[in-house]
């Protein structure tokens, strides 16, 4: 989907702040849409090099259909060039910088439809024009909230062409932000109400106000923080206003400007009580969720703890190693909770578990042999069920190549069998390496861990392995990730040591 400032930069030459102005106004025009009851257009002129014969042109910048009326304009004409002699109505409001009232006939129709020019004024120059293709009922057959309504769209559209509209400080485009739909108040300059819509007294009502607020202050109906202020500093206000813990109104007030004088306001009201009881729902899920995996992570560290009790109580054997590799395991699995507890989720960054994980693995080298871990790449964010056999998978390579990648014996073995005491003496006297890759695209993941250490034994077969900790990594790969693990030497050339390499597809 091309972006308004994709269209502009291809098109248009629009400086970045009013470029920026424009952003805004199509952030909040569905305003203007609907208090006019009418499709509007946005229109800039082409920049002079990428003009083309006929004469200059004019490019649609953005396209915005009302929500109260059924549209006239069918086509979507977002990113059309189109001739200004064929829009000559617009090209005279751009070059005018007046309101300009006519007809217009729609590109691909054979209809000719009534139509307001608007110039956008920004910084005192015309940058834009909003073509109101109109479909407002005549004033004489308009009923009171569309006379109210067409009001409102008139003294905005005045604020559109002195450029005091949309309001620079504006956050718009907010999915809660209150729509004329919801419900729209018009007050005068002292903050009396001229007019309530139907939907609005709803919102009344469920703030329990149930007089008719019309020639009432915003200050006797108890709505006064955002009111005052929009009429005190002329810039629009966003608040909550919660009546009894369960009723919350959205109350969004913009003052309605002439020059620099405040001379009211149109305020829209939401009621988004259901939404907030959404999200209290939610957030008390979440908490839920977080106390039951800080909960497991607790249960799962005090075993890991007896493991360790239990293991320093035997002698020194195979007994022993079991139990210390039982408990780094259970650590493995506990980190990953101790992450969900903090938050909980569909996705976990997984980066924060490859940290602690590398730790542990550093913490466990007894060689004298040195070993240095290094990290490149991220997996950032990683779906919380395969987070965890991918962390035990982790752990078991890394573990792999800390404690046989550099073994003393099989680095002498090697070295003597290859020819001299004097090669084995320069591998064990400097620093082993391993290196972890960590990689993430649309379709997989990818964990690759690399030593330099002394490679694999001759005809090692991962599937035929028979160490407990390979056939674990092996196991979780297939079974529970549904990816595919590859373990071979590195070639000579390349600097010798062990290349692991996980690949797993990602769901959906």
């Amino acid at each position: 989907m091309t972006t308004p400032a994709q269209i502009a930069h291809r098109h248009a030459s629009i400086a970045p702040a009013a470029l920026e102005h424009l952003q805004r106004l199509l952030g909040s025009w569905s305003l203007l849409a609907d208090l006019s009851f009418s499709d509007l257009l946005l229109l800039v002129p082409l920049s002079a090099d990428h003009e083309t014969a006929g004469g200059p042109h004019l490019v649609v910048l953005g396209q915005m259909r009302p929500n109260n009326r059924p549209t006239l304009v069918e086509q979507d004409l977002v990113g059309l060039v189109v001739k200004e002699s064929s829009w000559k109505l617009t090209a005279q409001a751009l070059r005018s910088g007046s309101i300009i009232r006519g007809f217009v006939r729609l590109p691909s129709s054979r209809s000719v439809v009534p139509v307001e020019e608007v110039p956008v004024r920004f910084r005192g120059e015309v940058i834009a024009v909003i073509a109101r293709i109109s479909q407002a009922p005549s004033p004489e057959a308009a009923s009171e909230y569309e006379r109210a309504y067409l009001s409102v769209f008139d003294r905005l559209v005045g604020m559109v062409t002195q450029g005091a509209f949309p309001f620079p400080t504006e956050d718009v485009g907010a999915e809660e932000t209150p729509r004329v739909g919801d419900g729209v108040v018009v007050i005068d300059a002292s903050g009396d109400v001229e007019f309530a819509s139907p939907n609005a007294m709803n919102a009344f009502h469920r703030l329990g106000v149930y007089s008719p607020p019309e020639g009432r202050s915003f200050v006797e109906l108890g709505i006064t923080s955002a009111v005052t202020r929009a009429l005190e500093s002329g810039r629009p206000v966003l608040e909550e206003v919660e009546r009894r813990p369960d009723v919350v109104v959205l109350v969004q007030c913009i003052p309605l400007l002439s020059g620099d004088r405040v001379t009211g306001a149109m305020i829209l009201l939401r009621d988004v009580t259901d939404v907030r009881k959404l999200d209290r729902l939610l957030l008390s899920k979440d908490a839920a969720i977080r106390e039951v995996h800080h909960r497991v992570k607790n249960n799962l560290q005090t075993i890991s703890s007896l493991l360790r009790l239990q293991g320093r109580r035997l002698a020194v054997g195979a007994g022993r190693e079991a139990l210390n590799e039982a408990e780094r395991r259970v650590r493995s699995i506990a980190l990953v909770h101790e992450i969900l507890s903090r938050e909980p989720g569909d996705q976990v960054p997984f980066d924060e578990i490859v940290e602690s994980l590398v730790q542990m693995a550093r913490d466990s080298v007894v060689s004298t042999h040195p070993v240095e871990i290094t990290v490149h790449g991220s997996l950032g964010e990683v779906e919380a069920d395969l987070a965890t056999p991918l962390a035990v998978a982790l752990a078991e390579i890394l573990q792999n190549a800390v404690e046989h990648a550099f073994d003393e014996r099989r680095v002498h073995d090697l070295a003597t069998s290859g020819g001299g005491e004097r090669r084995a003496t320069m591998r064990l006297s400097r620093v082993g390496s391993v290196a972890v890759d960590l990689q993430q695209d649309e379709k997989a993941l990818s964990v690759t861990v690399r030593d330099d250490g002394v490679g694999l034994p001759p005809g090692f077969d991962l599937r035929r392995s028979t160490s407990l900790g390979l056939s674990i990594v092996r196991d979780l790969v297939s079974s529970q990730l549904n990816g595919s693990i590859e373990m071979s030497n590195v070639p000579p050339a390349q600097g010798r040591g062990t290349l692991v390499r996980i690949e797993v597809p990602l769901r959906g």
